[in-house]
């Protein structure tokens, strides 16, 4: 990657914590030392010492007193890193399931102008059950993305990882403070890209899964999956004009 273009481009990596004392110094040390100085981590209420840690390791931490749930941390993360002029924003979860070391892959494609958001992808990366991923995540994985592109009518591999980056102008352009506080904030911010005709890329990654990684049990996942569905509804909806739904307007525009 061209360095200078690096250099002339702000990457700001944020880290949405919640109890993530035991993973946080490993995700930390992956990475990428040109990266390492502008990294923010957002407590969501955790009861362990994650802030601790954090602080000691010198990056700049942001606490919830309430917990605010996945999506509530994301808005907050995303709104501190656009307001130290972020010019790209990179989404790392603190529980060492996301390698990362390739970072600059994701944030590669989003420098160069040939993306406005940059999504990791484990289906990609070949081999999610080898890795861990248990079978009916990976069948819930590969059922809703594929509903999902059906929905969009663009393609992507995967919709469910937690590791990606955004543009400055993506993130200014969807009204990501409009969605869900919960996990299906993730979908959602991309029902928005896919509405404001916002481009992806996807790049290849391997997840880790182990006691210590965060993971939403079985019930949660069922929520999280009925979440999607009815998110994809409500953008068909609004893609064929028989509802409007303001969430899907860009910011500039009324809906």
């Amino acid at each position: 990657m061209n360095q200078t273009k690096i250099d002339k481009n702000k990457v700001v990596i944020v880290l949405p914590a919640y109890n993530a004392s035991k993973t946080l110094k490993r995700t930390l040390a992956e990475i990428p030392q040109r990266y390492a100085a502008h990294v923010i981590l957002v407590d969501d209420a955790s009861i362990d010492n994650t802030v601790e840690i954090a602080k000691e390791a010198g990056i700049q931490v942001f606490q919830h007193q309430i917990n605010r749930g996945y999506g509530g941390n994301q808005k907050t993360c995303f709104k501190h890193a656009l307001a130290m002029d972020a010019d790209v924003v990179v989404l790392l979860h603190p529980d060492h399931q996301y390698d990362a070391s390739v970072v600059p892959n994701l944030v590669q494609p989003i420098i160069n102008n040939e993306a406005d958001a940059v999504m990791g992808s484990r289906m990609l990366g070949g081999h999610p059950l080898e890795g861990g991923m248990p079978w009916w995540k990976y069948t819930a994985n590969i059922f809703l993305t594929a509903i999902a592109n059906i929905v969009f009518r663009r393609y992507l591999s995967e919709i469910h990882s937690g590791f990606r980056a955004y543009s400055r102008k993506y993130l200014e352009t969807v009204r990501f403070e409009d969605n869900s506080n919960d996990f299906v904030f993730d979908t959602e911010i991309i029902a928005q890209g896919m509405a404001c005709d916002l481009f992806f890329r996807e790049i290849p990654i391997v997840t880790r899964y182990f006691p210590e990684a965060s993971s939403i049990n079985f019930f949660r996942s069922v929520k999280y999956g009925f979440g999607i569905l009815f998110e994809l509804k409500r953008f068909y909806l609004h893609q064929q004009g028989l509802f409007s739904f303001q969430k899907y307007y860009p910011k500039n525009l009324g809906g």
